[in-house]
């Protein structure tokens, strides 16, 4: 069936199979080895095919059949042992603590069966000679399990006490488990302490650090330590995704997300993995992924969305409410069946506690695409309704509305709109009121609001407010200007401005009214000024500016310039409207110095405009000019200029900016402290400016910039795995057409160095690859062939040898194009060494070096000043290299005269790289005396020990006098010393090399 005649081949096929992914295909392969290995008629081949299947059954959905093989193994040793050799007698002991945990977490299995076998395990232990650490971890895990905590803590503590061995797991699976029982007697903090080195990358093994940073995601929360948490999460996350044995640690990270306002994310991830939901060979990882799922629905249907359509159990559709029953019931009724398994409620108390957690912030950016459930809206203004019980009246609404309109706050509209909708068409309102109803509804509504200004116009005149009357219908004539009707809107706007000037002069209404109107006229002649600017009309526009400015600066005057009130309009108290006055006509000056090219001034104006608002109470305002500031800051070449503004615009905007606005802001500030060299700070805005934009709507859009941005400051920060999950997330959505497609090739560029340092290099090469088809178009190639190249290292680290030579051919190409010699060498290199390794063979690997030296050499002749000092760099480590391939290749030589004619062309090489490395001074002196060895060595293997000892003695002697703690110089010294013992041993009084 699979061509396995012996146990070579079977252990072939073994060791191929147990590089497949976890899951039922994996499985029965395994079963099929074991038939296999049972027609060898050799007991150790059954021993381990057995044990292999023992194996892939424990890391897999089906841990529930690891017990059968188990059993057969400990059957064939009782019986007899002497057919195991060391290696499977150590595995079988090993397995000894599977067994523990997975009869603890099979509830069909008796306590008392366990309790046996734990017996069973020490006895087994102790005749074998090992310590019994790994008997009381068992123990501990039984203890913690059904609750029994006086004993568990006994058992703990015999753990820390006794000798580690053979048999103890490794350390961070061991930190693991003590940090889960720290965790369970409230030491959150001990715990993540504990779990530190694993975290750190200190100890490590096929299921860790996984399981350590999906169980520190609870206690993170709980300490508060929510940065921690969310980057656990993108680490974890990725690790677990793809391991069916997992689930335990994926519930872990399903929870975290219904504990952080990320719903959608979880729901993302249970539609990941629909088999979770029904696989029952492991009942206690089911019974956590369970409770997971009814946490997460519970908080959805708490949110209003009980109806939702959620991914659940096949063969049906689920809304969030029906799952949460579903879960709920399923998970109650399996964790009875552990109790009464275990006689005492501790999991069922456990998982309780688990499904009705609170959660612990209302949201928790996490940097990935993940819409909340509902969006967010910026806070409402408090109204009439949250001081006192009942609804409000007509009388209280109106009275709110005017004060926020009057103070100038924000959500006035939305005040107005409610007075609106308990007095229809004004009913019950006095003239007045109706005016002001009329006129805000009109402010709403934009071009179609027109004919309610003139409505408010005419019912202000029937209050008795004339200049309030002409302000409204100023306020029109602003509107058709932005309508695009600037001409007819300045010839209304110019009548209102002289009627009200002469009913001011005649004290027949106030400066707020006043300044109403002379403010829309500024306003539509600044329109004029931009629709003149936008034909390029510049004599036009020139005059324009100048009416402008003349209008502005009548504004200014009015108010009294600093934001005095003036002439008093009858109101009484504090109006604010004076000073905003001034702050917007600041604002205007500014827009006009820009337009002329004075863009020091502009920039000061604007910073006055902002102030002005601040002083006033209205920081709100001062957003728009704090942004301008930063972008004449940033056309200055002024960073820390830009910076402060943006970060005061932050400041002012609070709460009342748009979320699309602050995504804005975070992001220019994040691209600011970036360009700092602040990537920390810049993550963290960036991430912000990602979780804005998702509430904005605009993931597809202004989301997914932000999310690029973020991943390059992860990248920055050595983040990898937290970067990929980010740019993956980002990628999504980026697409050349909306985002450009240097957006686009900048991701996949990040992303495949993330996924690089991650080990995962097919699909590094295949992010690379992606953004070099997407570069090749561009006019300047430089990034092309940057890409290609680093594709091809890809690719020749994932073992593509073919696919990888193409690559660096496609690179060389285009450095040869650019003229760029190093890198065309360094491709050339990369080739010779595919080849040597590869179908190609020897012949075509040296070629390939032997044209690199020739390239290198040419660039070189034609060099001067730092390009040839690099090229001579680079000759010295071609030719050093060549010589290193065709020593190694010598092998493929059959005669003994031929392997020491290639070694001897191997010498050569090295000692030309030792003399051009010498040319270079002091700069070239470490790659010289690595050559000088590499050529000693050669000497020793031609049979040359006196010449070896002479290289050995030259690299002691450039190094006498130099740094002992440095550790090229150390580990020189120490290889040169290694050199002349081996030569002095080899060396015959006799042999010419003496003379």
């Amino acid at each position: 069936m699979s061509g396995i005649t012996d146990i070579d081949a079977l252990r072939r096929a073994l060791a191929e199979n147990a590089e497949e992914p976890e899951g039922p295909a994996r499985n029965a392969r395994a079963e099929q080895l074991l038939a296999e290995a049972a027609k060898l008629d050799v007991p150790l081949a059954v021993i381990e095919a057995l044990g292999h299947q023992l194996k892939v059954y424990n890391y897999s959905s089906e841990k529930d059949k690891m017990f059968v093989p188990f059993a057969r193994l400990l059957r064939l040793w009782d019986e007899r042992p002497e057919d195991f050799d060391a290696f499977e007698a150590h595995s079988l002991h090993w397995v000894f603590k599977w067994m523990s945990a997975g009869m603890l977490d099979q509830p069909h299995i008796p306590l008392a069966s366990i309790e046996k076998w734990l017996g069973e395990m020490e006895h087994r232990y102790r005749l074998a000679g090992y310590s019994q650490r790994a008997v009381r971890a068992a123990e501990l895990s039984v203890a913690a399990h059904i609750g029994d905590l006086p004993r568990a803590e006994r058992a703990y503590a015999a753990w820390l006490a006794a000798d580690r061995d053979r048999m103890a797991d490794c350390h961070a699976c061991e930190l693991h488990a003590q940090g889960s029982w720290l965790v369970r007697c409230g030491r959150d903090a001990e715990a993540l302490q504990l779990w530190r080195p694993v975290l750190d990358g200190e100890f490590a093994c096929a299921h860790e650090p996984h399981t350590v940073l999906a169980s520190s995601l609870a206690p993170l929360l709980r300490l508060g330590r929510a940065e921690e948490a969310r980057a656990h999460h993108l680490r974890g996350v990725r690790l677990v995704r793809s391991m069916e044995s997992m689930r335990g640690a994926y519930a872990d990270h399903v929870e975290f997300c219904a504990l952080t306002g990320n719903e959608a994310r979880g729901l993302e991830l249970l539609a990941e993995r629909p088999a979770y939901f029904t696989d029952t060979g492991h009942p206690r990882s089911r019974l956590d992924f369970l409770a997971a799922v009814a946490l997460l629905m519970d908080r959805l249907t708490g949110l209003g969305l009980g109806g939702r359509r959620v991914p659940g159990p096949a063969g049906r559709t689920w809304t969030a409410r029906e799952l949460a029953a579903h879960a709920r019931a399923e998970a109650t009724d399996l964790a009875g069946r552990f109790d009464r398994r275990n006689g005492t409620p501790a999991v069922g108390d456990r998982i309780r506690a688990r499904m009705d957690q609170p959660p612990r912030t209302e949201r928790l950016p996490l940097g990935v695409r993940t819409a909340g459930p509902a969006p967010a809206t910026a806070p409402s203004p408090p109204s009439p309704s949250q001081e006192g019980p009942g609804e409000p009246g007509v009388a209280a609404l109106l009275a709110e509305a005017r004060r926020l309109s009057d103070t100038l706050r924000p959500h006035a509209l939305e005040a107005w709109a409610a007075v609106a909708r308990a007095a229809p068409d004004g009913t019950g309102l006095d003239p007045r009121a109706r005016a002001e109803l009329a006129d805000h509804e009109a402010m709403a509504a934009g071009p179609e609001g027109l004919p309610l200004f003139d409505r408010a116009a005419a019912l202000y005149a029937q209050a008795g407010d004339p200049g309030e009357a002409l302000a409204a219908r100023a306020r029109a004539a602003y509107v058709r200007a932005l309508a695009g009707e600037v001409e007819p809107a300045l010839a209304t706007v110019t009548g209102l401005y002289d009627e009200v000037l002469a009913l001011y002069a005649d004290e027949g209404t106030g400066v707020r009214q006043t300044a109403a109107v002379v403010m829309s006229r500024a306003r539509i002649l600044m329109r004029r000024v931009h629709e003149a600017v936008g034909r390029g009309a510049e004599r036009e526009a020139g005059q324009a500016v100048a009416d402008a400015e003349a209008a502005v600066r009548e504004v200014l005057a009015l108010v009294g310039g600093s934001g005095g009130s003036g002439r008093s309009d009858g109101s009484g108290g504090d109006d604010v409207r004076p000073a905003a006055r001034a702050a917007e006509a600041r604002g205007m000056l500014a827009e006009l110095a820009g337009l002329t090219g004075d863009a020091e001034r502009a920039a000061e104006l604007f910073r006055r405009a902002a102030d002005g608002y601040v002083t006033a109470g209205l920081p709100w305002f001062a957003v728009e000019y704090e942004v301008q500031v930063a972008a004449l800051a940033h056309q200055a070449g002024d960073p820390a200029g830009a910076e402060r503004a943006l970060r005061a615009a932050l400041e002012h905007g609070g709460p009342y900016v748009e979320p699309v606005g602050r995504a804005q802001l975070h992001l220019q500030l994040a691209e600011v402290l970036g360009g700092r060299d602040a990537p920390a700070e810049a993550a963290e805005h960036a991430l912000q400016a990602a979780h804005w934009a998702d509430e904005a709507g605009e993931s597809g859009t202004l989301g997914a910039w932000a999310r690029q941005q973020l991943g390059g400051f992860l990248l920055r920060r050595g983040r990898y795995a937290e970067a990929a999950e980010v740019l993956e997330s980002a990628l999504a959505d980026l697409d050349a057409e909306t985002h450009g497609d240097a957006l686009v090739v900048q991701a996949c560029w990040w992303l495949g160095d993330c996924l690089g340092e991650l080990g995962e290099h097919r699909a590094a090469a295949e992010q690379r690859l992606r953004a070099a088809d997407l570069a090749r178009h561009w006019p300047e190639q430089q990034d092309h062939a940057t890409l290609a190249h680093l594709a091809a290292e890809s690719l020749g680290s994932a073992g593509l040898d073919e696919e990888a030579d193409r690559a660096y051919a496609r690179a060389g190409d285009l450095w040869r194009a650019l003229g760029n010699a190093p890198f065309l060498v360094r491709s050339l290199r990369a080739r010779a060494w595919l080849a040597l390794g590869g179908e190609a063979g020897a012949a075509h690997a040296r070629a390939l070096m032997a044209e690199a030296v020739r390239e290198c050499e040419a660039a070189l002749a034609t060099a001067d000043g730092a390009d040839r000092e690099e090229l001579a760099v680079e000759l010295g480590g071609t030719r050093k290299q060549f010589a290193e391939l065709l020593a190694r290749s010598a092998s493929e030589e059959a005669e003994d005269a031929a392997i020491r004619a290639v070694f001897e062309a191997a010498l050569e090489q090295m000692s030309r790289a030792v003399a051009v490395f010498a040319g270079l001074g002091d700069a070239g002196l470490h790659s010289r005396t690595g050559a000088e060895l590499g050529a000693g060595w050669l000497e020793a293997d031609l049979g040359r020990p006196a010449r070896a000892a002479a290289r050995a003695r030259a690299v002691l002697a450039a190094y006498e006098g130099a740094d002992g703690t440095d550790d090229t110089v150390r580990a020189r010294r120490e290889e040169a010393a290694q050199m002349l013992e081996a030569a002095q041993e080899g060396t015959a009084p006799d042999q010419p090399e003496r003379n």
